[in-house]
């Protein structure tokens, strides 16, 4: 007995990719707050660097880590948009610039970069509104708690340092707790 052979046609399951490409005009948005993000880091960085100079460790240390959250601020950018298909591209970045060596003078540049760095994030979620880009909406919810934090502890600090002045054994404490701030205590 001769077996027939029997093709059997099966459908076939097609997987494909979850649609995650971005706008260009997101793209390009997300890039420039990455460029943002990185000029904060490196603006932090100078201003650690003024501090140690000074002999204010702790104020150092305290820039030192806000250094390094704002890098990962940034890297946490980078991913989203490498994860999403789309392009880096990493733009120039500022030199650093604030005015004094001065720990009040530098923590009110703080916030105002803080400030400044906020209505950028929430300029970039009007746009993933206006575009409808629901998952840069969900990053960005993360970016807006984290600028409330950064706000509300760099006013914190202006608030201590018009209490202890620019010298003294006031600021000496200070600049001690200032010391005690690590990476690990910010999760």
């Amino acid at each position: 007995m001769e077996l027939e052979h029997v093709m059997v046609v099966l459908p076939t399951l097609q997987t494909r990719k979850a649609d995650t490409t971005m706008k260009e005009l997101i793209q390009d948005a997300i890039n420039d707050q990455i460029r943002a993000e990185f000029d904060s880091a490196y603006t932090y960085l100078a201003m650690a660097a003024t501090m140690e100079s000074k002999n204010l460790k702790g104020f150092g240390n305290w820039l030192r880590i806000q250094w390094q959250e704002e890098i990962g601020h940034a890297m946490r950018l980078y991913d989203f948009v490498l994860h999403r298909g789309g392009r880096i591209e990493l733009k120039s970045l500022a030199e650093p610039s604030f005015e004094s060596d001065r720990p009040l003078t530098v923590f009110e540049q703080v916030l105002a970069m803080e400030r400044e760095n906020t209505a950028r994030i929430h300029g970039l979620y009007d746009l993933a509104v206006a575009e409808k880009d629901h998952a840069l909406r969900s990053l960005l919810h993360w970016f807006i708690d984290e600028q409330v934090e950064e706000e509300d502890v760099a006013n914190d600090i202006i608030e201590k340092l018009k209490l202890v002045g620019d010298s003294g054994p006031n600021l000496f404490l200070l600049d001690q707790e200032m010391g005690q701030r690590s990476p690990e205590s910010e999760a």
